[in-house]
């Protein structure tokens, strides 16, 4: 039932402090909708649904459980996948992509936490099921943690290290009663980034080893089909019990989600173009603006969309393991960083397409970039703003600028002064430590991108006696590399939200340094930065999140752990018109799961 218009659902909400049942929770402030919100602003309400959508993805699956090591990169998609929708396994309470960081109800009908954050209670929908038709209960969501713990990979196998007490309230309820290793972020990590597996259909004795068994889910849909390695086809479930909750109101459309599974990015275009997928991210700037030359786009057949999220840009760059002895002095890593020449490999490869990232959270309030240091940050950084730049603090520092002429002699003199400092020098044509021994070492990459990529970098440090080699990788060897941290230097993109927190910990903690699986690809470990993530984590008021963010921004930077790419601000994907999507883009951007087959409506 439509309640409410939107225009009214904004409306003041009592503070979350008080320990009575709520509908949503936000990690600041108050959620924006009401518990009877006919769904968020960003769906189509009325949307039919049927029809069906072909996805496409580069790599291989052969696994359906993402939540152990084994399986972490390989499950086949759709399991547990918020790009193309929780369509197995879902959580708690579900994200808002219109706001930083809210829930809203999904198999918990309703939360209970006091203003201090020392427990959170989830009330289950007593409707909710598994596709098997037994019930979701308390004791699956106990059962769900104990054996994440046991046996789940990371950041699963930590969440009840945090947790003193965990119990069943009454015939619905889970409370979890926290110790001093949580933080205010804990229950919304809970609440929204943890599967509920079913206790009745897994047998906790082997659920480490991966494997191609079909799971009982409680999600929207059940597969229909599996190809390992080639394409899974999911089939919407119709009776599942969340169909009519107001959190799920206008996902879920299509009858049947296929995906296809291509060995390279050519390939899977290949298929767009024919008609076989249906819809197509592009992220690469060449590719968007010299591909789509084919008949269906000038027949109108297929539509070209930018989308510009509300989003701070993130990171995409060269990652130093500094857990490889070459790179643990940061001084190194700002002479490498500098020679880097990004203005002749975006004229060369982009046609200038790109803009240079300066920092984690460019172009958002929590950045650091344009923006000085003030009381706030100065207090939370203490003696660690020592090791920053005069013009890190102001806001003012910018990565190091060429001439775009592939070999500025002015910033690569710039860099062999850093080298020097750092005991280096050249000789015989070869960058040399103090004992003589040749700065060497290889860039692992996936694809062909990054592989032109890496190109670029490494013709630009021969000019200063560095040789940098580049090994190109299979999948499979790629992601087994990346999980064991086995390279010198590897390509990564690091998202970022309005929203920072707990995930900050397994990309740069130093409690994630040493955790095969963990995001923290560069092995920092650093107490100034364990400081921070912290203090982003503990903050109840924006202004000293804001404050935590941009010191922890400021730091990272400091740090030259990554030597930055660029960004769009933009988000480009081409799709075929019988795929139509609601007009309304939310802060995060498009979102898939709300789009659906026009030619059944």
């Amino acid at each position: 039932m439509r309640r409410l218009l939107f225009s009214l659902l904004f409306l003041p909400l009592a503070p979350l402090a008080q320990a009575e049942p709520v509908h949503g929770i936000a990690m600041h402030g108050a959620p924006a909708l009401a518990a009877d919100a006919p769904g968020f602003p960003y769906v189509q309400p009325e949307v039919k649904k049927g029809g069906k959508v072909n996805y496409g993805v580069v790599g291989t699956f052969d696994a359906m459980n993402p939540f152990v090591l084994k399986g972490m990169r390989t499950t086949a998609r759709g399991v547990w996948d918020p790009e193309f929708g929780n369509l197995l396994y879902e959580s708690l309470m579900t994200r808002s992509a219109d706001e930083p960081f809210t829930l809203y109800g999904l198999l918990a009908e309703s939360v209970e936490w006091d203003a201090d954050r020392t427990y959170v209670q989830f009330n289950l929908n007593p409707k909710a099921h598994w596709n098997d038709g037994q019930p979701v209960t308390p004791e699956d969501v106990i059962f769900t943690f104990e054996l994440l713990r046991d046996k789940g990979r990371p950041p699963f196998n930590s969440r009840l290290a945090s947790v003193d007490k965990m119990e069943k309230v009454g015939e619905h309820g889970i409370k979890f009663t926290f110790n001093d290793k949580a933080n205010r972020e804990t229950p919304l990590i809970f609440a929204s980034a943890t599967p509920i597996l079913p206790k009745h259909a897994i047998d906790a004795s082997t659920f480490d080893q991966a494997g191609l068994a079909i799971p009982v889910g409680s999600g929207p849909y059940k597969v229909k089909d599996l190809k390992p390695g080639e394409k899974v086809t999911w089939v919407r479930d119709p009776d599942y019990w969340g169909k009519d909750i107001p959190s799920k109101i206008g996902f879920d459309n299509y009858d049947e989600i296929s995906v296809t599974y291509f060995l390279q990015e050519a390939t899977m275009f290949e298929a767009f173009k024919k008609g076989d997928i249906d819809i197509y991210p592009e992220g690469d700037a060449n590719h968007w603006q010299r591909a789509y030359d084919f008949p269906a786009v000038a027949k109108g057949d297929v539509i070209k969309e930018s989308f510009k999220p509300g989003l701070p840009s993130g990171m995409l760059g060269f990652v130093f393991n500094t857990r490889r002895p070459i790179f643990a002095d940061g001084k190194v890593r700002e002479a490498i960083s500098t020679a880097f020449d990004f203005e002749w490999l975006n004229k060369t490869l982009y046609n200038g397409a790109f803009t240079r990232t300066q920092s984690y959270w460019q172009n958002s309030t929590l950045g650091a970039y344009g923006n000085a240091a003030d009381e706030k940050e100065l207090a939370l950084l203490g003696t660690a703003k020592d090791k920053l730049s005069p013009e890190i603090l102001a806001g003012t520092y910018t990565q190091s600028a060429t001439d775009g002429s592939g070999g500025d002699r002015k910033a690569l003199s710039k860099a062999v002064k850093l080298f020097s400092e750092a005991g280096y020098k050249i000789q015989g044509g070869k960058m040399l430590d103090a004992s003589g021994k040749p700065l060497l070492f290889e860039v692992m990459t996936q694809n062909e991108g990054q592989e032109k990529m890496a190109l670029a970098f490494q013709r630009t440090l021969k000019l200063i006696g560095i040789d940098m080699g580049i090994r190109t990788v299979d999948d499979a060897q790629y992601q087994a590399r990346s999980n064991s941290f086995d390279y010198d230097m590897i390509i990564k993109s690091y998202t970022s939200s309005l929203s920072p927190g707990a995930e900050q910990v397994n990309r740069w903690g130093s409690e994630s340094k040493d955790a095969q699986g963990s995001f923290n690809y560069a092995g920092v470990a650093d107490p100034d930065i364990d400081r921070m993530i912290e203090a982003l984590l503990q903050a109840r008021e924006p202004e000293d999140f804001q404050a935590a963010v941009r010191a922890y921004d400021r730091l990272l930077v400091a740090g030259h752990y990554v030597v930055p790419l660029y960004h769009l601000g933009e988000q480009w994907v081409a799709r075929w018109k019988h795929i139509g999507r609601p007009e309304a883009v939310p802060l995060y951007g498009y979102q898939r799961p709300t789009w659906f087959d026009a030619r059944v409506q």
